[in-house]
This record gives structure tokens, sequence and C-alpha cells, in this order.
């Protein structure tokens, strides 16, 4: 009889990559890939009663989608994620810039104190927002008191079920995935390049400008991309700070799902706004390529 051959080194290593990987592909296969799949393949079919969905292969829930209301109340929201991404990143970038150049004890106790939101609800904090903002929050009560005291009358201020409140808990939820981006970006900087700018007499706003913000546009693209794409797929901070006026489209996404019970419309919806995250992406990745040749070249 033949003696068996011991498998190979490289067929034995594929059993602890298999082990290591196999149950995060399973799971992501399985609870990401193939529910993708069936809402996309939902957005080409109809409704049939109240319960069952026939795939057609059709595209009109797609037409439906590009109707001037649903169109106009995307670009709505993209406008409103728009703003917020360019708040997040005017008051992103200093804040970015303190925690780069503090030191070491102070920086680790920034970063804390950036990442704790994160360890909050979200209901939580937008009720805790709203609590602030509405008629007889913190601050219409902190103005009225102070009003009230040089003998005038107050009317509170309307910052609560407006396009204000949305763009507020926007900014206010998404404001440090803008900040990580920016200070691991700053945080990698060539600082004698700072120094000889400053050296030779430019000035900190120009070193601002011709320095440290090319040198940093990666982080600065990928913050606005993971903060623009959240906000445009935000559902809680407009159901319940924008009240009827000032819905966004994943809003309208909801309705579909749960109040009209039209899925193919509202799957076909959702993949609006994943085409448009696609293409946010392509863009990220070509404008890095172009950096990085850009860099190659002029070294």
């Amino acid at each position: 009889m033949p003696e068996a051959r011991a498998p190979s080194a490289a067929v034995a290593a594929k059993g602890p990559l298999w082990a290591t990987f196999g149950p995060p592909a399973f799971w992501l296969v399985a609870f990401f890939l193939v529910p993708m799949a069936i809402i996309w393949a939902y957005s080409f079919g109809h409704t049939v009663g109240q319960t069952s969905i026939v795939i057609t292969g059709s595209l009109a829930n797609y037409g439906r989608a590009i109707a001037p209301i649903y169109l106009g109340i995307l670009g709505k929201s993209f406008s409103i994620a728009t703003l917020t991404t360019l708040l997040c990143a005017v008051v992103g970038f200093p804040v970015a810039l303190v925690i780069t150049f503090a030191p070491a004890r102070a920086k680790i106790w920034l970063l804390m104190a950036l990442m704790l939101p994160f360890w909050i609800n979200l209901l939580i904090r937008t009720y805790a927002l709203m609590a602030v903002l509405r008629t007889r929050g913190f601050i219409n009560t902190s103005l009225a008191a102070l009003w009230n005291a040089f003998g005038g009358h107050f009317t509170p201020l309307p910052m609560l079920h407006n396009g204000f409140a949305v763009v507020l808990g926007l900014v206010y939820v998404n404001l440090p995935f803008m900040v990580l981006p920016l200070y691991t970006a700053l945080d990698r900087l060539d600082r004698s390049l700072i120094e000889a700018s400053l050296d030779l007499g430019a000035g900190h706003f120009r070193t601002m400008m011709n320095i440290v913000v090319p040198l940093a546009l990666p982080g600065i693209l990928s913050g606005v991309l993971i903060t623009l794409i959240p906000a445009l797929g935000s559902y809680l901070t407009p159901d319940l700070m924008g009240g009827a006026d000032n819905q966004m489209i994943a809003n309208v996404i909801e309705r579909q799902f749960k109040r009209a019970n039209d899925w193919p419309f509202g799957a076909a919806l959702s993949f609006m706004l994943m085409y448009m995250t696609l293409i946010a992406i392509a863009v990220q990745a070509w404008v890095g390529r172009r950096a990085e040749k850009r860099k190659a070249r002029a070294a």
C-alpha cells in the first residue's frame, strides 16, 4: 500500500484561514448581501393584494421614482445633506486641528469627548436636543428670564419642527463622522512643512490653504463622504425635529414600507439612494487617485 502523502503547507494553512474568514463571510452574505438582493429584486416588481409581491422585471417603479414630486424631495434631501456636510466641515476642521496639535495627554481626553456621543443611543440624543430647542426648552427659558429681567416681553423662538432644527440635528449627529477622518489626515502631516512655510513668512492663513488643506485633501474627502451619505439617508432626525413640511427621502421610503404597504416602490426609492452613494464613492476614489498621481509626479 503506498503511503499517504502529508498535505502541503499551503493546504494545511487554509484551515485556520477559513476558520477565521468563514463566519464573518457567512454573516455578511446571509444578513447583508442576500437581504439587499431581495430588496433589489422587489424594486422590479409590484404588489398583489396586501402581502404578495410579484417580480416582473419592470422598470415602472423607477419611472415613478423620477417623477417631479419625488425628485423634488430627493433634491431637497440632497440640499439639506450638503448643507449639513458643509457646516460639519467648517466646524470640524478647527476641532480636528486643535486635537492634532494638543499635548498627548489632552489629545486622549479630547478624542474621548469626541467619541462619547457614540456611546449614547441616537434616539436619546435627539430627544435631549429637542428638550433644548422646544418652546419651553433650555434656550427659550433662559432667554425669557434674561429678557424679563430688563422688563421686556419675550416671544419664544421657533427652533423646532422646521428646517433649522433638521440641519442643526443632523450636524449634531454627524459632526464626529467629519472630525475623525480630518484628525487622522492632519495627524499624519509632516509638520516640518508647516514650520518651513511659517519660517518663510507665508503666515498662518496661507500655510493653512496652501500646505495643510492640499495635504489633508484625502481626509477631507473621506469626511465629506462619510458625513454626506448618512445625512442623506437620515430618517429619525427629520421625522422627530422637522415636522410634516421638512421630511427627507428616507421618510418617504419609510412610509412606502409601513403605511402605504408598497414595498416595490419603496425598494426602488431605496436603491436610488444606493446608486447615488455608489456614484459618490466612485467620484471620491477618482479624486483620491488623481491626488496620489499628482503627489507622485511632484516627488
